[in-house]
């Protein structure tokens, strides 16, 4: 209806003063809102609702209200299921555009601070702007819950590739060696102190450290591995404490957070931590130290909560001594220290292990388990394994899968492809050809060529000697596995010259 010419507001109607502008405005603001959005409510920095709308008491009664007295004076969080109304009055942010779903139904609402003249949050305003709003904005709320399922989906992965593949009762075996290794890892599994697992490679290690991480007080927290060796010395610093967002060129906009982070709370398990460079143990030490991270590129230092168990199949006290090592970082390392038993020091437990192993090979090739008979087991207890349970299953996935008996005998691995070392039986290196005689322009060539084509021989001899066995050519030939992947990786053909494990 229009307004008669007596009711037309005139300049002395409107205040002059700025503060009376405002007055003005606000009231009229809220005159508006109250009138053309679904509801209104405010709430005092006590979190007690003090005023509703008119259109907000059609609501009360399916949020259990008989009327606006038992509703106002009352705390939001306990009158109105799911409001984000408190985090308002905690940081004075307002909240635009959300959604609010309880019994009462699903809203788009808005939430707004309310301040005193000297700017502090006194109370907050909430509005709701569309009743149902699944009915008028189907095409939005699908979408958000589309992403919301996707987000959830997302975290339930990202958590199950974190969550402990072992628990104590995998490490298979009854000895004395076993059974004191599984009390250890009990033991420590109630502390949050570093723990050092020490150990030849194919020993069980990595599942030493999962055990520990789920029979500890952090296992329903994430478990981040990091195998150092098998990094780039130039990415392990990212790596580990991540990188600022615009850090260096190429570096991504949102940053990256680190293991240190994605383990926060966890486990961190850092396998061959006898590889780790020299120049990052000093920063290492100093996260084991204080617990805390600075990302690469950022001034920011960040606290994080992680329990470190490190693996090794080196001599760090011997690195150590030869300057290879921090001793500071070896001692922080060695707090707990477990030895995980070599195999030929429970030999009583290869037939277990043998049926176990058995058993997962069954399942991951889809054939029927083979059995092993008496002869068979009496062959395996005999050998000395240098590759320790990796090689054990190595030999018996060979065996199983060339063989089209059910019963494997102790003739079908003495005949088999890959054999493990008899007791007290030298590695045989194989014998070099005999040289050709050369030219004096055939045997002079460039020192690198040399090099690399000595370096080449080495290797092949080194996995020739070892049935492919990676970790044991490094350590025949004096280097770390990380450099012989490098090398590997540099000369492909070499690929045929050994057996992956």
């Amino acid at each position: 209806m229009p307004l008669s010419k007596s009711q037309t507001p005139t300049a002395l109607d409107i205040p002059q003063d700025v503060d009376g502008l405002l007055r003005l405005a606000a009231q009229s603001m809220f005159d508006v809102l109250a009138r053309s959005t679904e509801g209104m409510m405010v709430i005092d920095r006590n979190h007690r609702v003090v005023w509703i709308s008119e259109g907000y008491k059609r609501f009360l009664p399916a949020l259990g209200f008989a009327d606006e007295r038992e509703f106002v004076g009352k705390r939001v969080e306990d009158v109105v299921p799911n409001t984000q109304m408190l985090q308002v009055l905690e940081n004075g942010k307002p909240v635009l555009v959300d959604l609010l779903t309880n019994k009462a139904g699903t809203f788009l609402v808005s939430r707004l601070p309310l301040r005193n003249d000297a700017g502090e949050v006194i109370g907050a305003l909430g509005l709701v702007l569309l009743d149902h709003p699944e009915t008028t904005m189907q095409p939005l709320i699908q979408k958000f819950a589309r992403l919301q399922q996707e987000l959830e989906d997302t975290r339930r992965q990202l958590a199950a590739q974190r969550r402990p593949k072992y628990t104590i009762a995998s490490f298979i075996g009854t000895s004395p060696a076993a059974l004191e290794v599984k009390r250890q890892a009990r033991r420590v599994a109630q502390t949050d102190s570093t723990v050092l697992l020490l150990g030849e490679t194919g020993t069980g290690k990595e599942l030493m450290a999962h055990a520990i991480h789920s029979a500890s007080r952090r296992a329903h927290r994430p478990l981040v591995s990091v195998n150092i060796a098998a990094v780039p010395e130039t990415l392990l610093e990212a790596e580990f404490f991540g990188v600022a967002p615009g850090a260096y060129t190429g570096a991504d906009r949102k940053g990256r957070d680190g293991k240190f982070k994605l383990a926060d709370g966890g486990t961190l398990f850092l396998d061959e931590i006898g590889d780790m460079p020299l120049a990052l143990q000093s920063k290492l030490l100093r996260v084991l130290q204080e617990q805390e991270v600075e990302p690469l590129g950022s001034n920011t230092v960040m606290r994080v909560d992680v329990r470190v168990i490190a693996a090794t199949s080196r001599d760090l006290a011997a690195m150590v001594a030869a300057g290879q090592f921090r001793a500071d970082l070896y001692y922080r390392l060695n707090v707990l220290p477990i030895r995980v038993p070599a195999l030929r020091e429970r030999l009583e437990d290869i037939e277990a292990l043998a049926e176990a192993l058995g058993e997962d090979i069954a399942r991951r090739s889809g054939m029927p388990q083979k059995l092993l008979s008496p002869d068979a087991i009496e062959w395996l207890m005999q050998q000395s394994w240098p590759g320790n349970i990796r090689e054990l299953r190595n030999t018996l996935e060979q065996v199983s899968l060339m063989s089209d008996d059910m019963q494997l005998t102790a003739a079908h691995f003495q005949g088999g492809v890959a054999l493990p070392v008899k007791v007290d039986t030298p590695v045989p290196l194989p014998q070099p050809a005999a040289a050709p005689t050369l030219t004096t322009a055939q045997a002079v060539a460039p020192l690198p060529e040399l090099i690399e084509a000595l370096e080449r021989d080495a290797i092949a001899r080194a996995l020739h000697a070892t049935s492919g066995n990676r970790m044991a050519a490094a350590r025949l030939l004096q280097i770390s596995r990380a450099s012989l992947y490098e090398r590997l990786a540099r000369w492909p053909d070499l690929e045929q010259a050994r057996d992956i494990q």
